[in-house]
C-alpha cells in the first residue's frame, strides 16, 4: 500500500519536475497554468524563469519524507489562484467564443484538476499539527472535486468531439470511434460515481489504470512522432498532465475513504 502511495505521489511530482524544466526551456508560461494574459505580462521570461524553479522545487518536496504535505497544499492554492484570476476572467470577459463551448474549457480545466491533485496528494500525508495551514487544511478534503469535475468534463467533450478525436486513437486499433465514445462515458461515469462517494476504491482505482495505460497507447506515441519542442513542447506536457492524472486517482483510491461533502451532508439531517 505504502509503495503504491509513494507511486502515485511520484506521478505527481515527476509531472511538476518536467513542468518545471519545460518553463526553464521556453522562458514562457505554458498556457495551461498562465491565461494568454501572460503576453502582456512585463519581465515575463523572469516569470516563468521563476515559476519553473517553484514546480522542480515543488516536486522534489512532494518526494522528500515530510516536506511533501505543506508543499502540496501551497502548489494548490498557486494553481487555484492561477485558475481564478488568469482563466477564468479570460473566459468571462475576453474570450471571443461563446463560453458553453466545452472545447474552450480544456487547456483551463487542466489546471483545476492540477489544483485538487495536489491537495489529493497533499491529502495523502500524515497531518502535521505543527504544520498545519489553517484554511488550505480545510480546502484540502474538497480538493478531489476538482479534479473529478474536469474529469466529468473531459469525458462529456470525449463524446461530443469524438469525430474529432478519433485520431488520437493508434491506428493498429479497430473501431476509434467506439473506444473514444467508451473513453467519455467510463470517465463521465467514474468522475461522477466518486464524487458521490459510490464505490471510490474500486473506481478510482480503474480510473487511474485506463489513464495510465493512455500515457503508454496514446500520449507516448503521440509525443515520440513530433519534435519535443513543437508547440512548446505540448505534447510532451500533455503526456504527463495524464501520468500526474492517473497518480491522482490512484491516491484517491487508496487514501480516501468518503467523499467529504456527503459526510457533511449526512451530518445536516442529524
Amino acid at each position: 500500500m505504502k509503495k503504491l502511495i509513494a507511486a502515485g505521489r511520484a506521478f505527481y511530482a515527476s509531472a511538476l519536475i518536467v513542468y518545471g524544466i519545460q518553463q526553464l526551456y521556453f522562458g514562457t508560461f505554458r498556457d495551461v497554468f498562465f491565461s494568454v494574459y501572460q503576453k502582456r505580462l512585463p519581465l515575463l521570461n523572469v516569470f516563468s524563469y521563476v515559476f519553473g524553479a517553484y514546480l522542480i522545487a515543488t516536486g522534489i518536496l512532494i518526494l522528500v519524507a515530510g516536506k511533501g504535505r505543506k508543499a502540496s497544499l501551497i502548489l494548490g492554492s498557486v494553481f487555484m489562484a492561477l485558475f481564478l484570476g488568469t482563466h477564468i476572467t479570460y473566459e468571462l470577459f475576453s474570450e471571443p467564443n461563446k463560453l458553453y463551448h466545452l472545447g474552450l474549457w480544456t487547456t483551463p480545466l487542466k489546471e483545476l484538476a492540477l489544483a485538487g491533485g495536489a491537495f489529493v496528494v497533499a491529502s495523502s500525508f500524515r497531518t502535521n499539527t505543527a504544520e498545519r495551514l489553517g484554511f488550505l487544511e480545510k480546502i484540502a478534503p474538497y480538493g478531489n472535486l476538482f479534479f473529478l469535475y474536469t474529469m466529468i468534463s473531459f469525458g462529456i467533450s470525449h463524446i461530443i468531439y469524438a469525430p474529432f478525436l478519433v485520431g488520437t486513437v493508434p491506428k493498429w486499433i479497430a473501431n476509434g470511434d467506439f473506444w473514444v465514445t467508451l473513453t467519455g462515458v467510463t470517465l463521465t461515469a467514474s468522475g461522477i460515481a466518486i464524487m458521490l462517494g459510490i464505490r471510490i476504491r474500486i473506481i478510482a482505482l480503474l480510473l487511474s489504470l485506463q489513464i495510465f495505460i493512455w500515457v503508454w497507447l496514446v500520449h507516448v506515441p503521440g509525443t515520440l512522432s513530433n519534435p519535443l519542442t513543437a508547440n512548446r513542447g505540448n505534447l510532451l506536457a500533455s503526456t504527463f498532465d495524464a501520468l500526474a492524472f492517473s497518480g491522482t486517482a490512484l491516491l484517491i483510491s487508496l487514501t480516501m475513504k468518503k467523499q467529504q461533502w456527503v459526510e457533511d451532508v449526512e451530518k445536516w439531517g442529524e
